[in-house]
């Protein structure tokens, strides 16, 4: 089984009791429970955790590359300014998906810009949590793609 970070930045342990209109009213645990269980149904053992602390992030982001774990991450506000976020998430060796429960796109100017969106894989915002189960499909399939590459080759030799 796949092992897969799903990791969770600054105010997103608030899910469901900060501000319910734009973030919905799921909590931080539902969300733990449903991306979990999607994850086992797409063959992919998941790891959901948050952190209000920009250096665990980091440092979560740092043992994921050097394993070539894959990453769900939702960075939160540290999207729009934190570079050391990105220089950690540019060590990617790995697929990272950015997930975004809002549609930052159509909230306040400084939200439009994210500093991580250049250096992952690929970007999910709009979509409530149901981005989360998006990128963990991503994720599946990308990983059935590599196999199915490395079994290609190691048949062609």
């Amino acid at each position: 089984m796949t092992k897969v970070l799903v990791l969770n930045g600054v105010n997103l342990g608030r899910l469901g009791a900060r501000e319910p209109l734009v973030y919905g009213s799921t909590t931080h645990s539902e969300l733990a429970e449903r991306v979990t269980a999607h994850g086992a149904a797409l063959g992919l053992q998941v790891e959901v955790r948050q952190t209000d602390d920009e250096a665990e992030m980091i440092g979560w982001l740092h043992a994921a590359a050097d394993a070539g774990t894959p990453v769900v991450l939702n960075p939160a506000a540290w999207s729009h300014y934190s570079i050391a976020l990105r220089d950690a998430v540019a060590q990617r060796t790995a697929p990272l998906v950015e997930v975004h429960i809002s549609n930052v796109h159509t909230r306040e100017e400084f939200r439009h810009r994210s500093v991580v969106s250049a250096v992952a894989t690929g970007v999910i915002a709009g979509l409530g949590v149901a981005g989360y189960e998006l990128a963990l499909q991503y994720i599946a399939a990308d990983r059935h793609r590599s196999g199915e590459a490395s079994a290609d080759a190691e048949a062609a030799r």
